[in-house]
């Protein structure tokens, strides 16, 4: 899974892939600047396996958003530069119409492309990473 090992950690900016684990803390490294450090475990750490995106049924994970998002920009990057809230909520209503418009604010949206294209510049969400997902989801299938 592409997601496996990324993190997101609170107060930080960007992403982060998961190096290694100790008692009290783990080792990370930047995807921005490829800088290691550690982080304890008062850091509110998410996976980003784990975020969803609200919707009016169900959450959806933010791996099949990421999906999307790479499927209808053919695995380029989106909105670059500083896009306005209406442009950001835009974006997610065209990948995703049912998102909950209550509780999805443009910040949100914000992280959400961000981290989008994070992955894609560092080339971790790319056509080989899905199709060996697909193969992996076929598999647990059977």
């Amino acid at each position: 899974m592409f997601l496996e090992g990324i993190l997101a950690i609170s107060g930080e900016p960007g992403l982060f892939k998961l190096v290694s684990k100790g008692k009290t803390n783990v080792i990370v490294e930047s995807l921005l600047n490829g800088k290691r450090m550690p982080v304890f475990s008062t850091s509110n750490i998410s996976t980003l396996e784990d975020v969803a995106i609200y919707t009016e049924n169900e959450d959806v994970p933010l791996r099949k958003v990421f999906l999307n998002i790479f499927e209808k920009y053919n695995g380029e990057t989106v909105l670059t530069g500083k896009p306005s809230n209406k442009e950001l909520m835009e974006l997610l209503g065209s990948i995703l119409p049912d998102y909950d418009r209550d509780r999805v604010y443009a910040s949100d949206a914000k992280k959400m492309v961000n981290w989008y294209n994070c992955l894609i510049t560092n080339k971790i969400l790319t056509k080989e990473n899905i199709k060996e997902e697909e193969k992996e989801e076929i598999n647990s299938e059977e």
